[in-house]
């Protein structure tokens, strides 16, 4: 009895918790709904949670803005659209209409005139809709400001010139400190260039001056500038006057500029400053301590900044910069530490879940040091690490934000979680209504209706509750499988589903067609590489369903509008998908699978097609044995590509060419199944590397990889130089000359040559050693050679491992002696005020080459004398260029190889003045029946010209250079007229300097039976209208 009693307790215990469970969802569910339907627009349902889109920055304001109000920017999308709320410190703003220091349009927070006691501070703004709320970030408002420099005057500095300075810019209070610093000299905006010796420092402003120099002197001011505010300010004057040195002095180095232990950010970019003082001016260098310096840096300044992009943690350390001068150095250290912001690593994303289901949300965020997560719900704090739902309810939706924060800084993730309470529904996603299964095959019909909790589902066909066994199974998703289908099987199919909040069915029907069936299979097939492979492929299948083939090669689909130049498929037929491979490569061999494929179903077949062509490369080329011209080459086989290798081919190139030579090589056939062979014919001492081809009867495969390259050992040359030469030179010298020995004969290191001559008639030869590869002659100089004597020369190479073979002998002279006679009887004429002529008495000895003639202006030095040279055939020659009205000296003296002749005794030129610069003006020109005549006045030379002698007339054809030249003590010339084209007559005045300028006249052919004469130059406008007028009356 009380066993029955305890029993029934329990029981309606149970029972009653149910009931309150379900009463209490059913309330949440209707309230959530009540509060949707009061919001204008919106449908149950298809609505979602507030989404940022614009969230609030940081922001500094200008205390002396003009502009008396801020915004705060916040923005949502939703639906129903989200509301906004914001708070000031953690305090809620009112922002009713009576308060007019807020305002809100749309999402944004207008405060309007902002006062910095009262409004400075950490901002949020919070977006709601029926589905919850979320936080923004929270942004911090600042009040910039950048006062001015105290109105003091500044202290007149002095330094020592030498000495290091240092102009103290001490900047007035400010907000932020992100100033910019720059120093004005003298005036503005003359502002100081930043150099080697001279440096501002972003971090205090102050200029440094490595060494002062004179040029320095002046006034400089501190001008700084906030970017944030956009003002800049600048002090008063500072007078620098360097005090000059008789010995300026050397210092050390001193740095003065110092960078400071630095906190740094992953991503962010870092600057270290380093300056030193110091004569001469120091050299700054840079280095991490026990590391490499990082990848991503850069020195600027002249050295003096130390800048690393894009931060990482691996660049974290200890940094050094030293600074270094003649006179000693100075060296600073300081480390970065490399922190990071918070990062995602993982976060949430807006998911949905049915009811009573299980979940776990979790966020997972990088830094340095590492964040800590915390959970927001609806806005409001929900717990900490790894957030765990059991059975999950209605009130577990909403909307919720994973907040990952360090010291630094903090990130927000934000995601709605929606949880679905529904009966069976297939309105979205019923049965289909018409399913095609092949006889003999399977068949899955789908059941998906929508429904949370997940509901149980059963089936039946037609009016028979289906249950499982071997050929029917009920899927955990509701599926049905039907296994090894008949006719039988056709008929209509119904899907029940059912959860404690209701029930569906959805209803479709089942039609068995014919199964698809390869009949003739592709079968295996070889072919050569170029040839055509074909591929049969026919099937059959329910002649009421379309059929497609569709062809694979391993495992790839074949897609033949993009692959028509290597595949063509025979559509005559639909029976029919024989594939076509058009000139087959060795990359289309493989397994080639046909698909005959319906709606209902498909068929399958494969075969093997093999490419046979030329080898593949060999691998694993070695290089052993290596002597002097020969080495022994080893490889593996490679591929035969489904023919035998018949041979193998060996290339070879040296360091000396990029061609790739057929090697000689023992055997000199390799036969095909061989992986060895000695290669010959080598040069010695000289770098190699080799590669190996595989031959068979359907031609040569690819190269192997060339070998690592290897140097043959050294031997003795065998080449002699050739083009034995020489003779000439200096007195007293035997001058050798040969051609070098190319660097492939070489054949070793320490290459040279020896150099033996001996008089001729002599027995006994004397050698030399040139110690150079690239020596072309030997000069050897002894007192005791006599002039133009005859030697007998060879040459031959040597290295390291002996000599080689001689060249040819040659014979060649000594050089002969320089000249011991100096030219006599100089004459010289003077022509112009530009132009000499020189000639002199030759010197009696054979041995000239030629003669040289050296003169100069004597207000001029004689190093400044040039120099003519003419052949020992010639005895006289022009000397032209010369200045007019000059006085210069001239001497001669001959030369050969062995050298230069005494010179002869100085001479005098004096040149002539300058011939008249201004041409004569044409007064008159008029045509006298067969005659022109043409009047000039009369030219007077200036001071420094020459007198005029008299005039010459050159009368020419236009565009010819030559014509007929007059010349006459008058002003005026009559010439004949000529009536075959047009003539230019050129009068210039004549002087013992030469001729002066000229004037034109261009006398015009007969037009109409009529000649005119017309000014080329230097006739007057009046003139020109005369001439007009009268050929115009002719």
């Amino acid at each position: 009895m009380l066993t029955a009693r305890a029993s029934f307790s329990r029981f309606l215990k149970t029972n009653l918790e149910n009931m309150l469970l379900l009463s209490l969802l059913f309330l949440t569910f209707l309230f959530s709904l009540c509060q949707a339907e009061d919001v204008k627009g919106y449908i149950p349902g298809k609505g979602y949670g507030p989404v940022f889109e614009e969230q609030p920055a940081d922001t500094i304001y200008p205390i002396e803005s003009t502009d008396a109000k801020i915004s705060m920017n916040c923005r949502a999308r939703g639906s129903p659209p989200a509301v906004y709320k914001w708070t000031y410190n953690g305090w809620e703003i009112d922002l009713t209409k009576s308060n007019d220091h807020y305002s809100i349009i749309g999402g944004n927070l207008v405060i309007n005139s902002p006062e910095k006691s009262r409004d400075e501070g950490k901002y949020q703004c919070i977006a709601k809709n029926v589905f919850g709320n979320v936080v923004s970030k929270e942004a911090t408002l600042k009040f910039g400001y950048l006062d001015t420099f105290s109105t003091e005057e500044r202290q007149i500095v002095n330094y020592k010139e030498g000495q290091g300075a240092a102009l103290i810019c001490d900047p007035p209070d400010h907000y932020p400190d992100d100033l910019i610093y720059r120093w004005i000299f003298d005036e503005f905006p003359n502002f100081i260039k930043m150099d080697e010796r001279m440096f501002v420092s972003q971090t205090t402003g102050n200029l440094y001056i490595s060494k002062v120099e004179v040029a320095d002197k002046g006034n400089y001011s501190c001008f700084v500038t906030s970017p944030s505010i956009s003002k800049s300010v600048f002090s008063k004057y500072i007078s620098l006057t360097p005090m000059a040195e008789r010995s300026v002095k050397k210092y050390p180095a001193d740095i003065k500029v110092k960078f400071r232990e630095l906190y740094a950010f992953v991503g962010q970019n870092a600057s270290l400053e380093c300056f030193a003082l110091g004569n001469p001016v120091p050299e700054i260098r840079w280095r991490k301590v026990d590391a490499p310096l990082p990848s991503n840096y850069e020195i600027t300044m002249s050295g003096a900044v130390f800048n690393i992009y894009n931060v990482q943690l691996e660049d974290e350390g200890l940094y050094e910069c030293e600074a270094l001068n003649m006179k000693g150095k100075d060296l600073h250290q300081a480390r970065i530490y490399v922190e990071a912001f918070p990062s995602w690593a993982e976060h949430i994303n807006d998911t949905q879940r049915d009811i009573d289901s299980d979940m776990s949300w979790s966020c997972v965020a990088t830094g340095k040091p590492k964040p800590t997560i915390r959970w927001l719900k609806n806005g409001v704090a929900y717990g900490t690490g790894e957030m765990k739902f059991y059975k999950l309810t209605l009130y577990d939706a909403g909307m919720y934000q994973c907040i990952a924060e360090n010291r630094h800084g903090s990130i927000y993730a934000n995601a709605e979680l929606k949880v679905l309470a529904s009966a069976p529904d297939f309105e979205m996603n019923p049965v289909k209504k018409k399913i095609l299964g092949a006889k003999g095959g399977r068949v899955v019909i789908e059941c998906k209706p929508k429904a949370a909790p997940k509901p149980k589902f059963s089936w039946s066909k037609d009016t028979e509750l289906l249950h499982n066994n071997s050929r029917i199974l009920i899927w955990a998703d509701g599926s049905l499988e039907i296994l090894n289908v008949t006719k039988l099987d056709e008929g209509k199919y119904t899907c029940f589903a059912e959860n404690d909040r209701g029930k569906a069915n959805s209803t479709g029907s089942l039609s068995v067609t014919d199964a698809t069936k390869i009949t003739l299979a592709p079968s295996n097939s070889i072919v050569n590489v170029g040839q055509n492979a074909t591929m049969q492929c026919y099937a059959s299948h329910d002649p009421t369903l379309d059929l497609t083939f569709i062809w694979s090669v391993n495992s790839h689909i074949i897609d033949f509008d993009k692959e028509s130049e290597h595949y063509e498929r025979n559509l005559m037929s639909e029976s029919s998908g024989k594939l076509l491979i058009k000139t087959a490569q060795l990359w289309h061999a493989g397994r080639y699978t046909c698909t005959a494929q319906t709606i209902v179903d498909n068929s399958t077949a494969s075969a093997d097609l093999v490419v046979s062509g030329p080898p593949g490369p060999p691998g694993g080329v070695r290089v052993e044995e290596i002597k002097d011209n020969s080495v022994k080459l080893s490889w593996s086989r490679g591929a035969d590509n489904h023919n035998p290798i018949s041979r193998y081919v060996i290339e070879s190139r040296n360091m000396l060419s990029e061609e790739w030579k057929v090697a000689k090589t023992t055997p000199s056939v390799i036969e095909g199944n061989m992986e060895f062979a000695n290669v010959s014919y080598l040069i010695p001492w000289m770098e190699y590397e080799f590669r190996v081809f595989a031959v068979n009867t359907l031609g040569i495969g690819e190269p192997s990889v060339p070998s690592p390259k290897v140097k043959t050992l050294e031997a003795a040359p065998t080449v002699a130089p050739s083009h034995i030469g020489g003779g000439g030179g200096s007195n007293r010298e035997l001058t050798i000359t040969w051609m070098p020995v190319p660097r492939e004969y070489h054949f070793g290191s320490n290459f040279g040559y020896i150099v033996a001559f001996k008089p001729h008639g002599d027995k006994e030869w004397r050698k030399v050693m040139v110690a150079s590869p690239d020596a072309r002659r030997y000069v050897h100089k002894d007192s005791t050679i006599t002039p133009s004597t005859e030697f007998q020369v060879k040459v031959k190479a040597y290295n390291n491992k002996g000599e080689g073979p001689y060249s040819l002998t040659a014979a060649i002279f000594s050089a002969q002696d320089a000249p011991t006679e100096a030219p006599l009887r100089v004459n010289i004429q003077t022509l112009t005020s530009s132009e000499a002529v020189i000639n002199w008495l030759p010197v009696s000895q054979q041995s000239v080459d030629g003669y040289q003639i050296r003169y100069w202006r004597t207000q001029d030095t004689e190093a400044a004398a040039q120099l003519v040279q003419v052949t020992s055939q010639e005895n006289s020659t022009r000397l032209e260029n010369l200045l007019p009205d000059s006085h210069y000296r001239l001497e001669v003296r001959a030369y050969n190889s062995a050298g230069y002749g005494p010179p002869s005794i100085q001479y005098d030129i004096y040149t002539r003045k300058a011939p008249p610069s201004r041409p004569p003006k044409i007064i008159s020109k008029y045509i006298v029946g067969s005659h022109v005549s043409i009047k000039w006045e009369h030219v007077e030379p200036l001071a420094n010209e020459s007198k005029v002698e008299s005039y010459k007339v050159l009368y020419r054809q236009q565009g010819q250079l030559g014509g007929t030249l007059y010349s006459t003590g008058k002003h005026f010339i009559d010439i004949p007229l000529h009536k075959d084209g047009d003539y230019i007559v050129e009068v210039r005045a004549h002087s013992a300097g030469g001729d002066g300028a000229v004037a034109q006249v261009r006398i015009e052919g007969p037009r109409g039976g009529t000649a005119c004469v017309t000014p080329a130059t230097t006739t007057s406008l009046l003139l020109l209208v005369v001439i007009a007028i009268r050929c115009l009356e002719l």
